[in-house]
């Protein structure tokens, strides 16, 4: 096997030589396939319904201008038209809040609030002021709408068009300095003498009183001791205001030193710190208008607020703290009536979710469902960096919410008063984006029910019990109701058909079910001109006897090398092996060329991805680049025992999280892996974020363990293989220092099989196709020399 040239650090220029790729022998180019959207098509995206229903919008450029614009298509004469910059900028918000019988809407645009009728989908500015407004919610039953402003409540009177601020927040109220025992008596001793003092204070005195009569009409002075007011809201009687005060301390950044600038000089960006800060601390409050009093939200009843982690008895010696384990809290979701609210609190350790019922008179709460998971809470619906779904049902006291109590995310309803919850779905299969119809008589939701790799749109009754699939084209179905929910818009695609936008009538509103008509046509004649491969999706089992889901490329035998390469998705929890247009599309088509050239390419849902349930979600608490990794081997030893690949013949590549486990399978698997390339990698979990990281890992100071055996730097010395790592210089998610590090450790260690190719002006994600080119020649490269032997 070719060795690499032995290397520390150089910089890569893209150059002709290099574009040649040489050896390819599929009619792929590389510099043509990574000018990604542009050699694809741009696709239709954000589509949202004009309130009448007449008018589907969406975003599109089929044009291939320098952005999208937004796209009109009209349900009466099925005709598209792009719609100018002003008159775009006219169109009412696809984020709007309404009122309780949706006669009126509400939405911020370009820093204003508007009012909306829905009927005729016209709508009227608010606000036209230079600060900017946000947050607007219906008040005052209907009659008023709020919004925040300069971190101040206001509502305003439909009506009487009165604008009334309703908060005053201050760091502290001011006060007279308390005056000692010796001024004191001074002070008494003072007016006792002089009687103009005694009525100059009688005059000041009657004064202070009127001051106070007529702040008693003004919002009440609120204390925020320099803590910073988020999730200011009212409730729909007008009656309680609630707000949290964050408190998050200060954490030492990293800086990403920009070098190819503008200026010509290096410019430094501040960007995020590191795993291991201080819990960010929330308190929430309740303001009660009509009796201008101002009490906290009682959080000191949830059950496991004093939980150790399992994970401590690893360390008997170590003490373990957490004095406040309340995380964010997200709410209140009030009911219509304003009578009741729900809040949905995440632990600061992410290891629980608390939902519980708000009384607002006294700010207390009552714990109405707890989610404890040793790991970590997430899930579809179930919330990872804000909160989940839920809502109220139409019928009483009852709650919905998501859940992954069975191992998989469904959805249940509680009743608040006897705290009775019901299964609404089951089954080895998740719940997204679940909702109610608009009379309130049904669901609507996507599952994954027919295949992990399949997602469909369903209803089913309000009460749960049998569905009724409305989709059915075999892939991803992410649907928008018209408002009537007579039509559906669905954004549709499959393995090796890139997302269009379709139209389908809803059979249970219009009773008619016809198949669904596409009305974009995104692909350009370049992407068209190749017969795109359709991925198997397979199924093997791993060395714990998991049953472990993959996409599979296969070569024509005659020209089949006997070679493989399997590929890494990022962010860990995703799912990448499954029937609809990949996120990861250039690499898609990369897999295409690699076939083309003979290698078998296997690309794997491993422990920690997305759309498999908890236990597949948790598979890598406390040891990535464990069960994830030997669910990469177990790929390779079935590609070798299977489908005739040479056990010095497979290379391993991937980005971000896939870039981690490639570097993971260089140094802890080398007799497996003969050639990595690590994209924009983590080298050391310990340099990576803290709301990422410390859902997986904990923290470096309480579970050290779990930190040194996750992270490359410390596996180094087990390099056999030849690596290539690429890197952006100012990734400021993964950031570049990382690399460096593990560069030098490389360099320390005498490890001559390795080099890096950096690139100067990008981020984590990848922007100019000239990078892209070159990453992927690169890769290409190291696969046809390490792997084949071809120069």
């Amino acid at each position: 096997m070719g060795r690499f040239f032995t290397i520390a650090f150089i910089l890569f220029i893209t150059c002709n030589s290099l574009l040649a790729q040489k050896g390819n022998i599929s009619s792929l180019k590389i510099k043509d396939i990574m000018q990604g959207d542009d050699f694809v098509g741009h696709r239709p995206s954000s589509p949202y319904w004009s309130t009448d229903g007449k008018t589907l919008y969406f975003d599109w450029n089929p044009d291939g201008a320098l952005s999208d614009s937004i796209y009109a298509y009209s349900v009466a004469n099925k005709e598209i038209k792009k719609i100018g910059f002003l008159a775009a900028n006219a169109l009412p918000s696809s984020y709007i809040t309404y009122n309780h019988d949706k006669s009126q809407g509400v939405y911020a645009k370009n820093g204003d609030i508007f009012l909306l009728d829905i009927k005729n989908y016209k709508s009227k500015p608010i606000t036209k002021t230079q600060e900017r407004e946000n947050s607007p919610h219906f008040t005052d039953n209907g009659k008023s709408v709020a919004f925040v402003k300069d971190g101040e409540l206001f509502t305003w009177n439909i009506a009487s068009g009165l604008l009334e601020q309703k908060t005053h927040f201050v760091k502290a109220k001011d006060s007279e300095p308390k005056r000692d025992s010796k001024d004191e008596w001074l002070y008494q001793d003072q007016l006792d003498i002089f009687d103009v003092l005694q009525e100059r204070k009688a005059k000041r005195d009657a004064g202070e009183e009127i001051s106070k009569k007529l702040e008693s009409m003004e919002p009440l002075e609120i204390e925020t001791n320099g803590k910073q007011v988020i999730s200011l809201e009212i409730d729909p009687t007008g009656s309680y205001i609630t707000y949290i005060l964050m408190d998050r301390p200060n954490s030492k950044g990293t800086i990403v030193p920009h070098f190819v600038t503008e200026s010509g000089y290096t410019e430094d960006q501040n960007t995020r710190s590191k795993v291991g800060d201080e819990p960010t601390q929330y308190e929430m409050f309740v303001y009660d208008v009509d009796n201008r009093t101002n009490y906290p939200v009682v959080l000191d009843n949830l059950e496991g607020l004093d939980y150790v982690p399992e994970y401590t008895k690893d360390y008997p010696d170590k003490t373990y703290e957490n004095k406040d384990r309340i995380g964010y809290i997200n709410g209140p979701t009030w009911k219509s009536d304003g009578s009741k609210a729900i809040l949905d609190i995440q632990a600061n350790d992410y290891k629980d979710r608390w939902i519980v019922l708000l009384d607002p008179k006294t700010g207390k709460v009552e714990q109405l469902d707890r989610q404890h998971d040793e790991a970590w809470i997430a899930g579809p619906g179930i919330g990872r960096w804000g909160g989940g779904d839920l809502g109220w049902m139409p019928n009483g006291d009852q709650i919905w919410y998501m859940s992954e109590k069975t191992g998989y995310s469904h959805l249940y309803t509680l009743d608040v008063s006897n705290k009775k919850t019901k299964a609404l779905t089951s089954g080895s299969f998740e719940i997204y984006d679940a909702f109610l119809s608009k009379d309130k008589k049904r669901w609507y939701f996507t599952s994954n029910k027919t295949h992990p790799g399949d997602r469909q749109f369903y209803t089913m009754a309000l009460n749960g019990g049998k569905w009724e699939q409305l989709t059915n084209m075999v892939g991803r179905n992410d649907v928008v109701l018209s408002p009537n929910e007579e039509k559906m818009a669905i954004l549709y695609s499959y393995s090796n058909k890139p997302t269009e936008l379709f139209i389908k009538n809803n059979p249970v509103e219009s009773g008619k079910n016809v198949q669904a008509e596409k009305i974009t046509s995104s692909n350009t004649d370049a992407f068209d001109s190749y017969d795109w491969k359709d991925p198997e999706i397979i199924t093997f089992k791993a060395s714990d006897g998991e049953e472990v889901y993959a996409r599979l490329y296969q070569p024509d035998a005659s020209v089949k090398n006997n070679a493989a390469v399997i590929f890494v998705h990022g962010a860990g929890y995703l799912q990448n092996a499954h029937k609809w247009w990949s996120s990861y599309f250039r690499e898609y088509m990369f897999h295409n060329l690699l076939v083309d050239n003979g290698y078998t390419v296997l690309d794997i849902d491993y422990r920690g991805s997305a759309g498999y349930g908890r236990d597949w979600r948790t598979g890598i608490y406390r040891h990535m680049g464990g069960k994830d990794l030997s669910d990469q081997v177990d790929g390779a030893k079935i590609l070798v025992d299977e489908y005739g690949i040479d056990t010095d013949k497979i290379g391993i590549y991937g980005g971000s999280y896939g870039g981690f486990i490639t570097l993971m399978g260089m140094f802890n698997a080398p007799d497996t892996f003969s050639a990595g390339g690590a994209i924009r990698s983590v080298g050391d979990w310990a340099a990576y974020n803290h709301g990422y990281t410390a859902r997986i890992l904990n923290t470096p100071a309480t579970d050290s363990l779990a930190y040194k055996r996750s992270s490359p730097i410390y596996f180094a010395d087990g390099l056999k293989g030849d690596l290539l790592i690429l890197h952006g210089m100012v990734d400021d998610n993964v950031h570049f220092q990382d690399m460096v590090r593990l560069s030098q450790r490389l360099i320390e260690l005498g490890k001559e099989n390795w080099e890096m190719a950096v690139y100067p002006v990008e981020r984590h994600g990848f922007v100019e196709p000239s990078s892209w080119t070159d990453e992927y020649t690169r890769i290409f490269k190291l696969f046809q020399k390490s792997l084949l032997g071809k120069e």
